[in-house]
């Protein structure tokens, strides 16, 4: 429970210090690149096992890695897609809704149990998570279309999905911080090469500004997917129960957050979703 609480943690600390990157008008992509190289540093200083880099590719996870690094990077790149087309709340409720993808996996592959106060809790919990993530603005929805939205639902659901499977079939628990740091490292490679087609567009420098914000974001980044994969290795904690409590346990806190340091304003219909997540979480939990 220990690994799951602080991967919630971690979580929530991106949603702040993305909210900062949006006030000091950080470059989101150098930032993320940045990140990304910070986060394959901390993998491998703090790896339990040792293996060279040269050895990755030879590793049976090498494929889940950087098929994960591949799909970090896509999906960042939809997320802001959906919010500049369609809005934020579209694109927080579609990326949050996706957690609903590996329950139904871990259910049809892991032969998890399903109880009817279980399918409460978790249904309860993906009302919750749109009541809590959708806020009163505008939405572009009908001019801009469904695509990215559905897009960013699948391409999230499908990240979640990826790691729960790799880390079953292919991670020793010696082998996670190596793993994580590796998955960041094919990440950062993707990010690079989209940077740099930005950039032969576009010269211009990279911003001692950026670098920092990129150090500041690696740090829990690399944590919260540590954590992750931590909790999904606990005996006795089912991946549709954990990814339910995980996701909306992020959004209670980041909603917290959100309300006592940046005085956001939360609606009716957002104080009701937070009261249900926590109703759905104590449901799927005792189930």
């Amino acid at each position: 429970m220990i690994y799951l609480l602080l991967s919630i943690l971690f979580a929530t600390g991106l949603f702040v210090i993305f909210k900062y990157f949006g006030i000091y008008k950080v470059d989101i992509l150098k930032a993320i690149f940045i990140n990304y190289i910070v986060a394959f540093i901390i993998g491998f200083a703090l790896a339990e096992k040792s293996i060279a880099i040269t050895e990755i590719h030879q590793q049976p996870w090498a494929l889940g890695a950087a098929v994960l690094g591949a799909l970090f990077v896509s999906i960042f790149f939809v997320m802001a897609k959906t919010a500049q087309n369609n809005g934020v709340s579209v694109a927080s409720v579609a990326g949050k809704m996706s957690v609903v993808i590996p329950i139904l996996f871990g259910v049809l592959l892991y032969n998890e149990s399903v109880t009817p106060l279980k399918v409460a809790g978790i249904v309860i919990a993906l009302v919750a998570v749109y009541l809590a993530s959708v806020k009163e603005e505008k939405s572009n929805l009908e001019k801009a279309g469904l695509l990215f939205p559905i897009l960013l639902f699948f391409g999230s659901g499908a990240i979640d999905t990826t790691l729960k499977y790799v880390e079953v079939n292919f991670v020793p628990k010696e082998e996670v911080s190596i793993f994580s740091g590796s998955l960041f490292g094919f990440a950062a490679i993707f990010g690079f090469i989209v940077l740099a087609i930005k950039t032969i567009k576009k010269r211009e420098a990279f911003g001692l500004k950026n670098i920092v914000a990129g150090i500041v974001l690696g740090v829990p980044n690399y944590f919260s997917i540590v954590f992750l994969i931590k909790a999904l290795q606990t005996e006795g904690f089912e991946s549709s129960t954990l990814f339910t409590v995980n996701n909306v346990g992020v959004v209670i806190v980041s909603t917290l957050v959100g309300l006592l340091l940046f005085k956001e304003h939360f609606s009716t219909k957002n104080k009701i979703g937070v009261a249900l997540a926590i109703v759905g979480i104590i449901l799927v939990t005792i189930a």
